[in-house]
């Protein structure tokens, strides 16, 4: 049953940086709702999203550090989802009988539409996602949130019962969803490598949370799978829904009219083909959609070519796999590379930089630290530098024409970024302002 609530106590844990947090303290506060915001994160790191929530006067804020007796005393928690479950402070709100949501519960529970389309995978996700949006906006009204940049409560006042929605959702979404007990009408699962392991016990835990998007189907839902992924095609094993299996090879005759590049975007369109034809998209649309569709920001994106030289933001690249997937596209690369550790391993994508790469450029981070490791045997160059604007920096001096100059960093952004984007944006801010000299 939807939540009343009109003078709760209610905390926003996790603001973030994204959106979401935002969007939860709208939804909240134009409900009635006495809202309390609390982040670990200072005011001055939140300024972006605290700009957003101005003329919400009444919500308060806790900023910097969290309060052990706002988690007893609250009416109900909502917490970000990069909140881990084990946090001390949600035990306490447990120990308290304090209940816990999250903003895509919540949104499940009052969404009027059941049209809902869920995608999931290790990569992929916010492409698969945006291009089943644009295929569908063809014939559907389409609305598209989640685990996008995009609050899913924000986008509730636009959506009715006929409305379609594609959601883009996290491991740590799907199981933040387990106790609503509801699954996606057609969940789309793209791929499963190694990723999160600093937040799961091991990769078993992890697909177990990914398997999560089709636990509550019913048997008139649909279930795609990735066929080309072993992983993935298992789950077919565990449908409660209609399977269908999607390949790279069933996109092959719509791929020479896609901007899109690279054998993983063979997949990701494959994935989104799957739905397209599933609900009656013409030939005709599709491919008047695929003249169009660039791709979205942060995978792959061109983003200057200057005295012959192209320059690359792949910064959504936060796993050695993705990393390895974008290294294959190129040959006479300068690589930005290296981060925060998310507990994975470097060993191929060591391999690979050896094979394609001519320069290394390592941003700091503890996952630098492996990668370095498993460099030691090959003889590539490599740079050692403290920040986005030296990197670039070196990049130009080191590229010759023809070279390809690559941010596809293998790890997270976490410590030197806010997040993976503004990791990408100061990429592209240092480039425009390499160009100017």
């Amino acid at each position: 049953m939807p939540i009343l609530f009109k003078n709760m106590n209610v905390i926003v844990m996790g603001l973030g940086l994204h959106g979401g947090g935002v969007g939860v303290a709208k939804f909240l506060a134009k409900r009635g709702a006495q809202v309390l915001v609390t982040d670990l994160k200072t005011k001055e790191e939140l300024r972006k999203s605290l700009n957003k929530l101005k003329k919400y006067t009444k919500i308060k804020y806790i900023l910097g550090r969290h309060r052990i007796g706002d988690f007893k005393n609250a009416d109900l928690i909502i917490k970000n989802p990069g909140v881990p479950k084990e946090s001390k402070y949600l035990q306490i709100a447990r120990k308290n009988n304090v209940p816990i949501e999250t903003d895509v519960g919540l949104f499940f529970e009052y969404c009027p539409s059941e049209k809902i389309i869920g995608v999931t995978g290790t990569k992929g996700k916010s492409t698969v996602a945006t291009l089943i949006a644009n295929l569908l906006a063809t014939k559907y009204q389409v609305v598209l949130a989640g685990n996008i940049r995009t609050s899913v409560l924000e986008e509730l006042p636009k959506i009715n019962k006929n409305a379609v929605i594609i959601l883009e959702l996290s491991s740590w979404q799907l199981e933040d969803l387990k106790d609503h007990k509801k699954s996606p009408w057609i969940a789309v699962i793209t791929n499963i490598m190694q990723d999160h392991l600093n937040r799961y016990r091991g990769i078993k835990d992890y697909i177990e949370a990914k398997k999560l998007i089709l636990k509550f189907q019913k048997a008139d839902d649909f279930l795609i799978l990735n066929k080309d992924d072993a992983i993935v095609r298992n789950f077919a094993k565990n449908a409660r829904g209609r399977v269908i299996f999607y390949s790279q090879k069933q996109a092959l005759k719509y791929f020479g009219r896609s901007k899109l590049v690279g054998k993983h975007n063979l997949s990701n369109l494959s994935a989104a083909l799957a739905v397209a034809k599933l609900l009656k998209i013409p030939d005709s649309s599709i491919n008047k959609v695929l003249r169009e569709f660039k791709g979205i920001e942060g995978r792959l994106e061109l983003i200057k070519q200057s005295r012959g030289v192209k320059y690359y933001n792949d910064t959504t690249a936060t796993t050695p796999e993705a990393a390895i997937a974008a290294l294959k596209m190129f040959r006479n690369i300068i690589l930005i590379a290296g981060g925060a550790d998310k507990s994975l391993n470097f060993k191929e994508l060591a391999k690979i930089i050896a094979k394609r790469v001519k320069s290394l450029i390592l941003l700091p981070g503890t996952a630098t630290l492996k990668l370095r490791k498993e460099m030691e045997k090959f003889t590539v160059p490599t740079f050692e530098i403290r920040s986005m604007k030296d990197a670039v920096k070196k990049a130009g001096k080191l590229a010759k024409r023809g070279d390809i100059v690559l941010l596809s960093p293998g790890c997270a952004s976490f410590g030197l970024f806010q997040h993976e984007f503004d990791r990408g944006k100061q990429f592209q801010k240092c480039i425009e302002e390499l160009q100017k000299k």
